[in-house]
């Protein structure tokens, strides 16, 4: 596998920039040129803040296969592409590379919604060749990041699961998902339903550096009870682990988690594929300069010398001893704690086909 150059890019300014993760753009994997930003005395001494922007995504499908042996789900859906929360080690920022973007400050600026989701994955059940298997919602990008406050996208997903009687699950780091208690508690009272909590730190400071809009740990917490007071069940994913980092707080975090009524739990080693790899680099030598040696010398001995290793079997959790003891304490804390380390399983036998469109101009999406 190509290792990719980690050395700071021309393109980043000096410093990084309140409320976002990456420090600005650098040029994507499949970029002709790059450019570098220099002084001509013409621009204003302090640049303006980047404004985010939501545009439209015209989707043809909506959901994602896999057979990877890594996940636990073959279906997937994700109502966005790009993420606000602006999470620096996020493996999904590569992902706007393909639409000409940079992984950098764009993935968290340029945010793509798909308004007809809801539409799509009624046609994509409803046709006769559909097997139904659980659906994970927000695999790859949050589908509670603050546009779905407005959008309602992740929203319209849950009641055509409801209406279907489909299992459905999401990952989220949002305290947004609350607002969809109803659907959630709903869709839990016939065994459709499980919600995976992303806990990365419970340290407020770290938490707004690495991950700069997301919702506070606390915040998140107190989701997991309210869900779980619901009747929905709840998972939690410390991820990613960050040798020097924030590896050390995995007992504590799986010890909060339980008390706040999670029942599962999960993690995976801090991944950085393609661009990724560069913008770590550079979150670190700002927000962490005394502890970037120690932390990119065992990334690399977890991937055998490589910034990243997607092989099957070992990009989730790294190989060598590091990983290793990791896995040995995470074990330990899930039995102490009483936490099971396989997602609940859902009914997939009370799925209800969805009567066909009735005219194709229903697809058809308001102008204004």
């Amino acid at each position: 596998m190509e290792d990719f150059d980690l050395s700071p890019s021309p393109e980043i300014p000096p410093r990084p920039i309140k409320g976002r993760g990456a420090a600005g753009n650098v040029a994507h994997r499949f970029s002709k040129e790059t450019r570098q930003a220099i002084d001509d005395g013409w621009q204003p001494a302090e640049p303006s803040l980047p404004q985010t922007r939501l545009l439209v995504d015209t989707a043809k499908s909506i959901i994602s296969r896999n057979d990877s042996p890594d996940l636990g789900f073959e279906q997937s859906l994700n109502p966005y592409r790009g993420c606000e929360h602006g999470c620096i080690y996020c493996y999904a920022r590569p992902t706007h590379a393909w639409l000409g973007l940079s992984p950098g400050l764009d993935f968290e600026t340029q945010i793509f919604a798909k308004p007809n989701a809801a539409i799509l994955l009624r046609e994509e059940l409803a046709k006769p060749d559909y097997v139904c298997t659980p659906l994970v919602i927000g695999t790859a990008t949050d589908a509670y990041q603050p546009f779905e406050r407005k959008e309602g996208l992740t929203r319209a997903v849950l009641e055509v699961a409801l209406e279907t009687r489909h299992p459905v699950s999401v990952v989220t780091k949002s305290s947004l998902i609350v607002r969809d208690l109803d659907l959630w508690s709903a869709l839990a009272r016939q065994q459709l339903a499980h919600v995976g909590i992303s806990l990365t730190t419970l340290d407020g400071s770290l938490a707004r550096q690495l991950e700069p809009r997301a919702c506070a740990p606390q915040a998140r917490l107190r989701s997991m009870q309210m869900l779980s007071e619901a009747g929905v069940p709840v998972s939690i994913f410390a991820s990613p682990l960050i040798p020097g980092l924030n590896d050390h707080e995995l007992e504590k975090l799986l010890a909060a988690a339980r008390e706040h009524g999670a029942t599962s739990a999960g993690y995976t080693m801090l991944r950085l594929p393609h661009e990724v790899a560069g913008l770590f680099r550079e979150w670190l030598e700002w927000h962490a300069p005394e502890k970037e040696a120690r932390i990119m010398s065992v990334l690399y001995d977890l991937r055998g010398g490589k910034a990243n290793d997607a092989r099957f079997g070992s990009r989730m959790k790294g190989l060598g001893h590091f990983a290793e003891l990791i896995r040995q304490r995470f074990d330990l804390c899930c039995r102490r704690q009483g936490l099971a380390r396989d997602w609940p399983i859902l009914d997939c036998g009370r799925f209800k086909t969805p009567p066909p469109a009735r005219a194709a101009d229903e697809r058809q999406l308001s102008l204004f």
